[in-house]
């Protein structure tokens, strides 16, 4: 069963523990991709990364300049990455970066161009800042170029709500739910009312959205832990209150999807993409679905790049399919065709994200989701973020099974120092 995006970003998070030190690039001199040339260019991205129409026409585009091959490729891209450009063999000229690796990338930027070099200053204004600077290593190079984004938001059962007697109304459910706790009261009526249905899927989303409302994370830009702050314990107690107040369902297996479909989970809490997520779990269920802005502000959870490796032989032509693909009128198109949420708030304006939703009941989902995408805040994001974190995420799952949040603290405090130790800080 192939993974919906929400499953491959929490397995990746619980598994990053495991990893090697980083998995970095080794250092090379020289070497060309595969013998490439104007004349070829490759294209490397995963499934739903970029929208395929817009690549094929990006081929059909650049016909008299090179000759554009497109690879999706399947498993774990960020290592088949890393393997052709450690053997220097089979490079791509142009490569999709997920989100969650642009950290680990940047401290080897020398093996990417710097767009800066190629004029992506002279567009930065098009883009949204803070996914912008994401792209960018400490001393300025730019070396991913902006795909999409993961504004958050509520998503929640309107008729399970109606039944509860909870609002329904998207902008009334954002009034009366502004704050976690208001919204978690809402969870109790929910679950009084519906004793088969919970709040939420699990404490770790609640965790994630408000460690992503914060203006930090597990480690600050000087490189120093600050994990065991009280930024990340605030985080931890919210999510932990999903669980004393009865109201998380606890799904941190495969059985999401038809736990979504079952009427299991009332609301999640998750990026733009889930709702291509909740449609394929619960097609059955077009038109109960809704969104509201998420309680206490919104966060960023996934969003990618594209780059362009130091052996692409030609950066200048590459720079402009890349350029061409993530211009606002194509990011509205990855929108309909991939639920990519664009990262061009130009886009936003687009018939393709102001028309209502069926899903959604024909709410215009934009009106949550654009706000939300510009007023996400700035974070710095270590190379050993996602290594660091998952231990907090491993121990709210054993708090979930019934361990004391306080030991369960304790113990990811410890083991996340560990693992940032391992990872080289100090």
């Amino acid at each position: 069963m192939e993974l919906t995006r929400r499953q491959a970003i929490r397995t990746g998070l619980l598994g990053a523990a495991g990893l090697a030190a980083g998995g970095t690039l080794t250092a090379c001199g020289g070497g060309s991709s595969s013998g490439g040339s104007a004349a070829a260019m490759t294209l490397w991205y995963w499934s739903g990364g970029l929208s395929p129409s817009v690549v094929t026409d990006a081929t059909k585009k650049f016909a008299s300049q090179t000759k554009l091959t497109s690879s999706v490729i399947g498993g774990d891209f960020k290592q088949k990455l890393l393997t052709t450009m450690t053997s220097r063999r089979y490079v791509p000229d142009i490569t999709g970066i997920k989100g969650e690796d642009m950290p680990a990338m940047l401290p080897d930027a020398d093996r990417f161009v710097d767009l800066n070099t190629l004029g992506a200053a002279k567009l930065k204004s098009q883009y949204l800042s803070w996914k912008w600077a994401q792209g960018m290593t400490t001393d300025g190079k730019l070396i991913g170029f902006p795909i999409d984004i993961g504004p958050t938001a509520m998503f929640y059962r309107s008729d399970l709500f109606a039944q509860a007697g909870l609002p329904t109304d998207p902008t009334t459910v954002a009034a009366q739910m502004k704050t976690w706790d208001e919204y978690f009261a809402a969870g109790v009526e929910l679950h009084k009312a519906i004793p088969k249905t919970y709040l939420v899927d699990n404490a770790g989303d609640i965790f994630t959205a408000v460690v992503g409302q914060s203006g930090s994370r597990f480690i600050d830009s000087s490189g120093k832990f600050v994990g065991d702050q009280d930024h990340i314990r605030t985080a931890w107690d919210t999510a932990v209150k999903t669980v004393t107040l009865g109201i998380d369902a606890k799904i941190n297996d495969n059985s999401w999807n038809g736990n979504i479909a079952n009427g299991t989970v009332g609301s999640v809490i998750g990026a733009a993409w889930h709702a291509l997520d909740i449609e394929q779990a619960a097609p059955a269920l077009s038109g109960k679905w809704r969104v509201a802005a998420t309680p206490d502000g919104p966060s960023d959870n996934g969003g990618s790049f594209l780059a362009i490796p130091t052996t692409c032989p030609d950066p200048a032509l590459a720079f402009q399919i890349i350029t061409w693909i993530l211009n606002p009128t194509n990011q509205a198109r990855g929108f309909t065709d991939e639920a990519l949420f664009p990262s061009t708030p130009a886009s936003y304006t687009m018939s393709a994200l102001t028309s209502g939703d069926k899903y959604f009941g024909g709410q215009k989902t934009i009106e949550v989701f654009g706000p939300a995408a510009q007023n996400i805040p700035n974070q710095y994001v270590a190379p050993a973020d996602s290594a660091v974190s998952a231990p907090y995420y491993n121990q709210l799952i054993n708090v979930e099974n019934g361990t004391s949040s306080d030991s369960a603290w304790s113990a990811a405090v410890s083991q996340a120092k560990q693992i940032f130790a391992q990872q080289g800080g100090s």
